[in-house]
């Protein structure tokens, strides 16, 4: 009995042992490589670094938008005749997206530090100034607007407008900059830097390539045999991805929030609206009959009667008016117009991939030495970059086919503009606007080209109609108007549901 239990303990503990080295050799264990089984982050083995168990953190005023199928595409009858939004099944990976649209406040943070830090570049700040002249109106006495809407405290929290696609690109890759400082500060790799000057300031991608030293704090300690320190890497999984416009599909995908209208994948109700139902009007018993977004009611009714307003915005409101969607994200209907990345053609539901549907791709490279080296940053900081030029990315098997490159389609559609009145000699007319036409010389060009932006959402001063997520409507990425502003999306890395 005795020698049965000496021998039991034994095989106890050899398959003990060997379970642990089946673990450490095997893939169980998480700091050795599958691959060579090496220990990683041991200097002893060459110093292999490899951050564990990082998750992607979520960005200042960020929500996670977890990711899935729906039916993108129009809902309700196309009253317009556009047929520019086809429905079809698409996929969204999982991203992020602001709570609500960029405030005034948050662009006049961006124009201050732009003033602060390029003071020998001035037109820097000037071309980032957005244009308050949007609010003048031929036939309306708007020009108070002009001079308040966007300095006044009183709109700190307002949606800012008169921003062109193209700034409101540039404020996201200015934000993305400071996030990841202020995440260097707080890791205590930085020291705040209130003196950065011209091309001597934060740009993450310069301080990855190395280019940038800021004023450094303590560094990373490092298991590399021949050093004891080093920088922060993309690697670490501290500093965030960009900031950047939501592609149209994601902005759509979010806007419905069909999360709150799924049991077990099936989804019971396809909404017409960021809300549930097909009024315009809270059906809560406690909010019963309130406006659910700020638009126009009818022609010149843009509030309602004094002591019960309808939607008490005569022109934009507070940023968290009304009540957010099932993602939690307010005014996706309403308020102001946003712009997304999209490319505009009306023909995009018939070309675009099922997965990440997106319209508008330059594919870039940043530009090195013979070494592989990054050569430099320009003289405002911004590293070079150059288009890559792959024929094969256009033109596949020698035939075109919807080109790859700058999706020249030759579509011809039109979309009527906000404010508009709705009659059927507008909507037969909505066409001819979206030429410029010499009929001297019969020439007939259309507007529709790389610059010309989707923007989504309705506004102020639309129609319930445009308020339906899956409207969309365009404009040259250079113009700006009193009814756009936008919101900054970034990309989840990881899990798709943030777990």
């Amino acid at each position: 009995m005795y020698k049965f239990r000496a021998l039991t303990v034994v095989l106890l503990c050899v398959l003990l042992l060997s379970s642990c080295f089946f673990k450490k050799n095997k893939g169980g264990d998480p700091n050795v490589s599958t691959s060579t089984g090496w220990e990683y982050n041991n200097k002893d083995n060459g110093g292999f670094e490899v951050t564990l168990g990082a998750d992607q953190k979520t960005g200042p005023g960020l929500v996670l938008i977890e990711g899935g199928r729906f039916t993108m595409g129009q809902v309700q009858q196309d009253v317009m005749f556009d047929w520019n939004n086809k429905p079809r099944t698409v996929t969204v990976s999982s991203f992020y997206l602001d709570e609500t649209e960029v405030k005034n406040v948050d662009y006049r943070e961006y124009l201050y530090w732009l003033r602060r830090v390029y003071v020998d570049y001035p037109e820097v700040f000037r071309k980032a100034l957005p244009d308050t002249l949007v609010w003048r109106s031929p036939m309306g006495f708007n020009d108070p607007y002009v001079q308040y809407y966007f300095r006044h405290p009183s709109y700190n929290n307002y949606p800012v407008v008169g921003v062109s696609w193209l700034k409101a690109n540039d404020f996201c890759l200015w934000r993305t900059d400071r996030v990841n400082e202020q995440i260097l500060i707080t890791e205590g790799e930085l020291n705040p830097d209130p003196d950065q000057q011209n091309d001597k300031n934060f740009n993450t991608e310069a301080y990855l390539a190395g280019l940038y030293e800021g004023v450094v704090n303590q560094l990373r300690p490092s298991v590399n045999p021949n050093q004891t320190e080093r920088r922060t890497s993309f690697e670490d999984g501290v500093l965030l991805p960009s900031y950047r416009l939501p592609t149209e599909a994601e902005w759509e995908f979010a806007a419905y929030a069909l999360r709150g209208n799924t049991f077990e994948e099936r989804i019971y109700e396809r909404k017409i609206y960021p809300w549930d139902g097909h009024n315009v009007r809270n059906s809560n018993e406690k909010n019963r009959g309130e406006m659910m977004a700020n638009f126009v009611r009818g022609r010149g009714d843009l509030m309602g009667v004094a002591g019960s307003l309808n939607d008490n915005g005569s022109i934009t409101v507070d940023v968290k008016s009304y009540w957010p969607n099932d993602y939690g994200l307010y005014c996706m209907a309403g308020n102001v117009n946003e712009w997304v990345q999209d490319v505009y053609r009306p023909l995009t539901s018939e070309d675009v991939d099922g997965f990440n549907p997106f319209r508008g791709n330059v594919y870039t490279d940043t530009r090195r030495d013979a070494n592989g080296a990054i050569v430099g940053k320009d003289k405002l900081g911004k590293l070079y970059v150059d288009t890559v030029k792959d024929i094969n990315v256009a033109n596949r098997e020698n035939y075109q086919k919807a080109d790859y490159r700058n999706f020249h389609d030759g579509d011809l559609q039109s979309a009527i503009s906000s404010g508009a009145d709705w009659t059927a000699d507008d909507a037969k007319k909505a066409s001819l606007r979206m030429y410029a036409q010499e009929e001297s010389a019969k020439d007939y060009t259309t507007l529709v080209n790389d610059n010309v932006r989707v923007y989504k959402g309705g506004s102020w001063k639309d129609r319930a109609y445009w308020l339906n997520p899956s409207t969309r409507r365009f404009l040259d990425q250079e113009s700006s108007r009193d009814d756009i502003g936008f919101r900054c999306a970034m990309i989840r890395v990881g899990s798709p549901s943030g777990n």
